[in-house]
């Protein structure tokens, strides 16, 4: 996108009728200044200057009242003497103390003025005229103008900066405006989210064809709000909408409304809309609209004076503008539980457009979206890399695409191959190999037999996913090995014996370490922080305890940010709860152990071959286990279950 089409009526990026007005005033205030200054120093000198009459500065020379005189074009100007004057004497003259005023009058072509001067003792000069008169107004009005001018223009960008806009369009908008066509994004550039897409083509069709709906009595919604978590394509959406519909489009912040200046964020809010009218049919972006959208309660977060002010504006704005005027106001967040309920009655945001995290077709779609500006090798497999990829977000995918890219560069290939599209994966998951880290012999023997601990459970559990690749390589986010597992299909539901086979691989890698070393490490961290999350979610929310029935005892906070689970029950319900959770967690270590026990030798053949070779894959595995077991590998049902496809990362 070509940044010169791009106007920003607040910001940097400002039209020229803003350009020329800013100039124009610049030069006229530096004008009048340098005027003023011109004028406050003729009236300095005037109060420190009088005018006589010739005849009275003659009788002044005879007097012995001048020490001094200046002949210049057009005057003399006179230097009393220390001694004072009579004012009996010279009446006509003002008494002023010697040196603090000087007199001036003007010149009279007079041969016998200089032998006047000279026979009573008075010093005479005439100015030296070096500069031409344009030189002179150079340095006495042009200079003086372009420094004044210069030093208004930096202040009025400081108080731009601290205040958006300086003190002439400090309430001016912020907002981008995208002309026609210029937003560079169409709904061909935005995958996986069909739904999504399906609910906005409405709005592009009222914004192509407002006639249709105003024959019939339709009323277009006024604002849509896009729902989700971070990096799913919010943003691309309401840009890939303005388009299709090829008109403005017009795209700001929340934080953006919000200035240090009490009234600021109601200013810009007239403004924007203001500006939304002049260019109908357009689309209005607010992003992060929570920064001023937020309940006007005290329960979120406190209340703010200039906050609620903007925000009170914005929805008077909403009722102020008439549906049929072609404009369409879109917003996004991932905070909508903090929302000010008056913000999404009918007649606002009215219009709830929820951008999911893209399920298995979707992220093959988005893959081959981002691969187009790729080379890509001919083993390329985007199904497998979507299936590897379960809960990435578009934002994500992207970024694997790009690491995949950088890998092959570095590598010294000119095409992307399936394994850097895999090894992609991993940095996201984990991050980088960490080459550096050298880990002792005792602690490669620790993490290898955790490891094979994990996928030995993983192996001899029914409803669990198989295992793809185990490493004992560390990693940049702080795993010193993991275990990466792989369903055969993705799933958006999860039963419960399936829940406690996860929490029995989450635990089988300390099990692992108790049963061979006899002792326990610091590694299992990870571990049994997610394996106490399974058993606290599987009875406080999902309702799978015999105790507490169907009883809900959290409740989920922020689903698209962290999904921090909020307590809804009594003190005494939270003790026994926790008694609940220790009791899962228990049974379910045991458990492990118990698979552990039974697979020791399997366990010791797995981790020394795994020592040798740092990274086995999950054929390798099932391989050795069925040797290990005295069976035909071919023949063990777990080693069909070997096939890649979604990514399950136990980290040690």
């Amino acid at each position: 996108m070509n940044d010169n089409n791009i106007n920003n009526t607040g910001g940097e990026n400002k039209p020229p009728s803003s350009d020329k007005r800013l100039f124009f005033t610049v030069i006229a205030i530096a004008l009048l200044a340098t005027f003023a200054f011109h004028l406050l120093d003729f009236g300095v000198k005037s109060r420190s200057r009088t005018e006589i009459k010739y005849s009275e500065f003659v009788d002044m020379v005879k007097a012995g009242e001048v020490d001094e005189v200046e002949i210049g074009s057009g005057s003399i100007t006179i230097y009393p003497a220390d001694s004072g004057k009579d004012k009996n004497t010279y009446p006509s003259l003002p008494l002023m103390p010697s040196g603090t005023v000087t007199y001036y009058t003007g010149y009279i072509q007079n041969d016998e003025l200089i032998p006047l001067l000279e026979d009573n003792g008075v010093k005479y000069s005439a100015p030296v005229q070096e500069n031409s008169m344009l030189v002179l107004i150079f340095m006495e009005w042009i200079l003086p103008m372009l420094f004044l001018g210069l030093m208004f223009t930096l202040v009025w960008r400081m108080i731009r900066k601290m205040g958006g806009g300086g003190f002439m369009g400090v309430g001016k908008s912020n907002a981008k405006i995208y002309m026609q066509e210029e937003t560079g994004v169409t709904f061909e550039d935005v995958a996986g989210q069909d739904e999504a897409k399906e609910s906005l083509e409405e709005i592009v069709d009222f914004l192509h064809h407002p006639d249709k709906y105003a024959s019939i009595g339709a009323k277009q919604p006024k604002g849509a709000l896009l729902v989700g978590p971070p990096g799913t394509g919010k943003t691309l959406l309401a840009r890939a909408v303005a388009g299709e519909a090829k008109v403005t489009f017009m795209s700001i912040t929340g934080s953006d409304f919000v200035e240090m200046f009490v009234g600021v964020g109601a200013s810009r809010v007239r403004d924007l809309f203001k500006q939304a009218q002049e260019n109908a049919p357009c689309i209005v972006f607010i992003d992060e609209i929570d920064a001023i959208g937020k309940s006007r309660d005290n329960t979120m977060g406190g209340s703010n004076d200039e906050r609620e002010q903007t925000l009170n504006q914005l929805l008077s704005e909403m009722d102020g503008f008439d549906s049929s005027t072609a404009i369409v106001v879109l917003a996004a967040t991932n905070r909508p539980e903090v929302l000010d309920k008056a913000l999404l009655r009918p007649g606002r945001f009215d219009r709830r457009i929820i951008v999911e995290k893209p399920d298995l077709p979707g992220r093959e779609k988005i893959l081959r979206v981002h691969a187009k500006k790729v080379k890509l090798g001919s083993d390329v497999d985007f199904k497998k890399i979507a299936l590897a990829t379960g809960g990435a977000a578009g934002a994500d995918l992207a970024n694997m695409v790009n690491e995949a890219a950088l890998r092959a560069v570095r590598l010294g290939r000119d095409e992307v191959i399936q394994e850097d599209l895999m090894e992609a994966v991993e940095v996201v998951i984990a991050g980088k190999e960490k080459k550096d880290r050298i880990m002792s012999e005792n602690e490669r023997r620790i993490v290898a037999f955790h490891e094979i601990g994990h996928a030995l459970a993983a192996a001899k559990q029914k409803n669990t996913q198989p295992v793809q690749k185990i490493t004992i390589v560390p990693r940049t986010m702080g795993s010193l090995g993991y275990t990466m597992q792989m369903p055969e299909e993705e799933k958006y539901l999860m039963t419960k014996d399936e829940m406690l086979a996860e929490i029995v691989i989450l635990l089988a890698g300390r099990s692992a370490e108790e049963e061979m070393f006899g002792s326990v490490t610091t590694g299992a961290a990870n571990d049994i922080e997610r394996a106490t999350e399974y058993a606290r979610n599987m009875i406080s929310i999902y309702g799978m305890s015999d105790t507490f029935d169907m009883m809900a005892l959290e409740s989920m906070q922020n689903r698209y940010l962290d999904g921090r689970p909020v307590s809804s029950c009594g003190d005494m319900t939270i003790a026994q709860l926790d008694k609940e959770v220790l009791e899962l967690i228990k049974t379910c270590h045991q458990k492990a152990r118990n698979i552990i026990k039974e697979n020791r030798q399997a366990l010791e053949k797995l981790s020394e071959y795994l020592i040798e070779k740092e990274t086995i894959t999950g054929e390798e595995f099932m391989q050795i286990l069925a040797e290990a077991e005295g069976a035909d590998p071919s023949d063990d049902d777990n080693a069909a279950d070997s096939k890649i496809n979604t990514a399950e990362d136990n980290k040690l």
